[in-house]
């Protein structure tokens, strides 16, 4: 019968860590468990060339994440490499400073090291640093920039802006011989859930993952963690307990939408649009903004789907207008085929260049009239609501959104309560790297009025 050791390096082996990843980790008193040599895995593949440089691990609470990351750094990469330099950015107050004497202690505890509390900083008899980086506000990250660091970890990446994480990753160089590579970890929500989804999740989902790897994990994942932490978690209700216990990255603090599910309203595309479909279009025009398009279509049974997906932004109507053309081409299509193009009521308004045409006319005068959209926002607000059904509870779900609407599925689950208009979506802006707005979402609330009342009869709402 296999020893406990043998157990785990077979595990080990089948994830991909190396002999001497692992024996660093024993020799140490650290004792992986399965989701955490995953890290460990992908941690050793940046080594490769063309391999990952970013490494991102977790989701729900309690899998361990912060002691997997901080042996990561301190017992493999900084014991395999002298005068390595790392950082290792937390969230700051009293809490965490006490938290990380428990971390340091419980990795590093059989390990000769020096820790300079007032500096903040880790040395390995290698002269290899960990260079420990509490911040409060995101402008505190500041104090660790215009240095380089062979190594960046970050636990709760989500409560930086993509332009912070950005930045860092400017800071993230070397000349030693490993490749610089960031592990972040965090929970759903936050300032920064959109980027990290889009970075780490996404890819991840979709089976495309290039230069970054996620690994999820839940509190299932950690056997030495405590049965009453694990029941305290099962007393949160709503997007906490989706997000905290769960991991689940199709959610919001305060989010609107709580009933939208990815295995539920998402499905791949299918091969052809069937022609007895009714056909329609939606669009929120935007120069700043993006412009947002939707082919949606209705089948027999009165569901809804969003077949089909433009956005971009800074265009001028004529190009929007090729693209909308060569997006229907693709699925054999043309303009005749739809029974109406619903749009906000902005561009019957604005005249958008020196013939003074509205951009309406610039659309019509490319072959796409619009119709002008129900701009009411609250009952536009429970036409998704009602579309979306409740699948935990036997509501049936009227709405299927087709995987390449990528924009829509990154937009609908992170919208959250107007806290002045509880009933309304909170409008949000795409930021200054043109990530996040609800465009995407009002384009769907155009094209979902628009909808058939009733499988086979069609409401135009020409005005």
């Amino acid at each position: 019968m296999a020893t406990a050791v043998e157990r785990l390096a077979r595990v080990a082996w089948q994830v991909g860590c190396p002999e001497d990843q692992l024996h660093h980790f024993l020799s140490a008193g650290y004792v992986p468990q399965p989701k955490q040599l995953e890290l460990h895995a992908a941690a050793r593949e940046c080594d490769d060339a063309g391999g990952p440089d970013q490494v991102g691990f977790g989701g729900a609470r309690g899998p361990g994440k912060s002691h997997a990351v901080f042996a990561q750094v301190a017992l493999d990469d900084c014991r395999r490499i002298d005068g390595l330099k790392a950082l290792y950015l937390r969230k700051v107050g009293k809490q965490a400073r006490e938290q990380f004497e428990d971390l340091r202690l419980a990795v590093l505890g059989s390990v000769p090291h020096e820790y300079n509390r007032a500096a903040g900083v880790v040395t390995l008899w290698n002269d290899s640093r960990i260079v420990i980086g509490h911040f409060n506000a995101e402008k505190d990250v500041d104090n660790y920039l215009g240095m380089q660091y062979d190594v960046i970890a970050i636990e709760e990446a989500t409560t930086l802006s993509s332009t912070k994480y950005k930045t860092l990753r400017d800071s993230n160089r070397t000349s030693k011989a490993i490749q610089p590579r960031i592990y972040a970890t965090t929970n759903p929500g936050g300032i920064g859930h959109a980027w990290f989804k889009k970075r780490f999740v996404d890819p991840w989902r979709d089976n495309a993952q290039m230069f970054t790897r996620f690994i999820p994990a839940t509190v299932d994942d950690n056997v030495f963690i405590d049965e009453g932490y694990r029941r305290r978690l099962e007393e949160n209700t709503g997007w906490r307990l989706r997000a905290y216990r769960y991991g689940d990255w199709d959610i919001a603090a305060g989010q609107f939408f709580t009933t939208f599910r990815y295995d539920v309203h998402v499905c791949a595309p299918w091969a052809a649009v069937p022609r007895n479909w009714h056909l329609w279009g939606a669009l929120d025009y935007g120069f700043t903004h993006p412009t947002v398009f939707y082919l949606l279509g209705q089948d027999s049974d009165g569901v809804v789907h969003v077949i089909d997906e433009h956005r971009q932004e800074k265009w001028l109507p004529p190009q929007h207008a090729e693209a909308i053309h060569a997006l229907l081409n693709r699925h054999g299509l043309s303009v005749g085929d739809l029974a109406t193009v619903t749009a906000g009521s902005d561009v019957f308004a604005q005249r958008g260049d020196r013939t003074g045409l509205t951009i309406a006319e610039q659309y019509a005068a490319e072959g796409i009239p619009l119709a002008r959209a129900t701009m009411d926002r609250i009952n536009g607000a429970a036409e998704v609501l009602k579309r979306l059904g409740d699948p935990d509870n036997g509501q049936a779900a009227r709405l299927r959104i087709w995987s390449r609407c990528g924009y829509l599925l990154e937009c609908l689950p992170i919208l959250e309560h107007d806290p002045n208009r509880p009933e309304d979506v909170l409008k949000v802006d795409v930021d200054e790297d043109g990530l996040g707005g609800d465009d995407p979402y009002d384009a769907l609330r155009y094209g979902l009025m628009a909808a058939p009342t009733s499988a086979g009869s069609f409401v135009m709402r020409y005005t």
